[in-house]
């Protein structure tokens, strides 16, 4: 499919109605889970895109920009930032933990809230995704008291509402050490507004679900996690609580799509479902969701076809 014949196919998603969201036909989108989990070696994210711009998907959402172990030098975010304006789909990032909280200085200091502006400013300077197929987003940096916000973002299509949320793996980014949790807090603050939003759009137009897409597993207490003692605070139990708050008063399913959890987690991935709420842990090389409104179950996991072979001239 051709980036016109892309462009097309989502507006003709995206068009709503009246105050609710438009009906819509089968969709299927990808998400690509974090490909530097293991390796910092680009090839796997370069793979997914590869098989994923292969595919008919409305959009893809791709988990982390770099490993842990790489650098967090401007040079590599512009390489990353290439390869990913290169996909042929409608490309949205969602942070993970090692883009930016264990980044370091010169002088072994942590460098993860300018590391962090340095990615906004790169990877979230306009209003659409990364691809050929350029999706509108919604970003939280639109109200005024929350600009710094521009990774989390919102976007529809037929009946869903989908939305990143910035919520690293590493406790959310609650640091231990008393006096260093600025960021942390101040970004508790942002993310309970941006579910506020979320769901008040979602309600307000009717909305069959919303998905979130985030690095860290919000549904699970931080005990269950890790066995570290020095943990003093769950750094998710707040925006676990407000996402099960708002789920409870909302009609539709609320679908949760984050990285692997690191902790030997299958690598057959499954939607475990309590009550409306879903958890979808994602694990290495990309994932690929169906969503029908006519199935009560709204969303199924897809096997990625093998991309089709290259044709002959």
């Amino acid at each position: 499919m051709n980036a016109i014949l892309r462009l097309a196919f989502m507006l003709a998603l995206t068009a709503s109605a009246g105050t609710t969201l438009a009906e819509t036909a089968t969709f299927s989108f990808g998400v690509i889970g974090h490909a530097f989990r293991n390796s910092s070696d680009e090839t796997a994210l370069r793979n997914a895109i590869a098989e994923t711009d292969a595919d008919n998907l409305a959009f893809v959402v791709a988990n982390g920009i770099k490993a842990a172990n790489e650098p967090c030098t401007d040079k590599l975010y512009g390489q990353r930032k290439t390869l990913l304006s290169s996909a042929k789909n409608g490309l949205i990032v969602s942070l993970s933990a090692s883009d930016w909280v264990g980044c370091k200085t010169s002088a072994d200091r942590s460098a993860a809230l300018e590391r962090l502006s340095r990615i906004r400013d790169l990877f979230f300077s306009d209003e659409f995704s990364f691809g050929d197929s350029k999706i509108p987003l919604i970003r939280q940096s639109t109200s005024p008291k929350f600009r710094s916000y521009v990774e989390n973002a919102r976007w529809e299509i037929g009946s869903v509402v989908f939305a990143t949320i910035n919520l690293p793996a590493t406790n959310n980014h609650y640091l231990t050490e008393g006096g260093r949790n600025s960021e942390f807090e101040d970004r508790q603050i942002a993310n309970r507004e941006w579910l506020q939003r979320i769901f008040l759009n979602a309600s307000q137009k009717k909305a069959d679900a919303v998905v979130l897409f985030c690095d860290g597993d919000p549904l699970v207490a931080q005990h269950h996690r890790v066995f570290d003692f020095n943990v003093k605070r769950d750094g998710f139990a707040e925006i676990r609580q407000k996402i099960n708050a708002h789920a409870a008063q909302f009609d539709g399913k609320v679908l949760v799509i984050h990285a692997t959890r690191g902790n030997g987690s299958s690598n057959s991935p499954d939607i475990a479902w309590q009550h409306n709420v879903g958890d979808l842990e994602v694990p290495g090389g990309w994932l690929k969701i169906t969503f029908d409104p006519t199935d009560k179950k709204l969303f199924e996991l897809v096997k990625p076809a093998d991309p089709p072979p290259l044709s002959r001239r």
